[in-house]
């Protein structure tokens, strides 16, 4: 993620990008509109009240309403509009929905509240509205991490069935062999099973480049241990179309709206209509 000569992460010969892919350059403040009518279950996920799972489960038992009236699925909303309650409590549907890409670094963990008053991720971006980190990178990883309140988004991209690919730069100890890598490609067991397969390639002296789509505990690190490589350093470099050779570490930024859609088509959610002049 570095473009100093002198930090092994920095790969010339690979045009200085450490992705292989994602959406470059993106512009800044290119917010997405969020808001509009749409079904019940979908206004409130974009909400961050909860996944469209459980927020259809809530419907079911009962637990909504819309302008007064017990809401039932299938059902529509419109947050500029109408009054919606979970439980009898008038909530807000139009937080301004948001999604920051932080680069996390080191020391850093990714939870909204550390017991140990070590720095979380939620310390490195706006306090309002409020957002949440979606997935893990454990405290000595670095990179690429996603923050928001749009519960349905969390959902989707954390969820193993859609399989949002993960890339990672691993700096290991000792030099890879192909066999290694094909070890990798093929799959590794684990104390919790085997691995699907992954994408891995050699991109330098000590250096893998490794994409999954799992989300299990320190994964790439025990795989890399597994095939008697154990890693030094580890910096996620992409998540799903959205990577930033340009985001320092520390730093965060808004998705842009080309990213936002990008996102959403990764995880087959429908990207929102944007809201036209005169709909207020």
């Amino acid at each position: 993620m570095s473009t100093d000569p002198n930090d092994p992460f920095w790969l010339p010969g690979l045009d200085g990008d450490l992705s292989g892919g994602g959406l470059a350059e993106p512009a800044a403040g290119d917010a997405a509109e969020v808001v509009g009518p749409g079904r019940l279950q979908k206004v409130l996920a974009r909400a961050g009240i909860a996944s469209r799972r459980v927020i259809e489960d809530m419907i079911v038992a009962g637990r909504i309403t819309v302008n007064g009236t017990v809401a039932t699925l299938g059902d529509k909303a419109d947050p500029r509009s109408d009054v919606i309650t979970v439980d009898g409590a008038v909530i807000s549907t139009m937080p301004d929905a948001i999604t920051y890409l932080l680069n996390k670094p080191a020391g850093t963990v990714t939870t909204a509240d550390d017991p140990q008053g070590r720095p979380t991720v939620v310390d490195l971006v706006p306090g309002q509205p409020r957002v949440f980190p979606v997935g893990r990178l454990d405290v000595d990883t670095e990179g690429l991490l996603l923050l928001t309140n749009d519960g349905e988004m969390t959902h989707r991209l954390t969820h193993p069935s859609h399989g949002v690919e993960k890339e990672y730069l691993a700096h290991v100890e000792g030099s890879p062999k192909p066999n290694v890598l094909k070890r990798l490609r093929a799959g590794i067991e684990l104390d919790d099973g085997m691995t699907a397969p992954a994408q891995a390639a050699a991109v330098g002296d000590n250096m893998i480049r490794l994409t999954i789509h799992e989300g299990r505990n320190r994964q790439v690190r025990r795989m890399c241990e597994a095939v008697g490589h154990p890693v030094i350093r580890l910096v996620r470099t992409r998540i799903g179309p959205i990577a930033d050779r340009q985001l320092k570490p520390g730093e965060h930024r808004s998705l842009t709206t080309k990213e936002l859609f990008a996102l959403q088509s990764a995880v087959n959610l429908e990207a929102p209509a944007p809201r036209k002049r005169g709909d207020d």
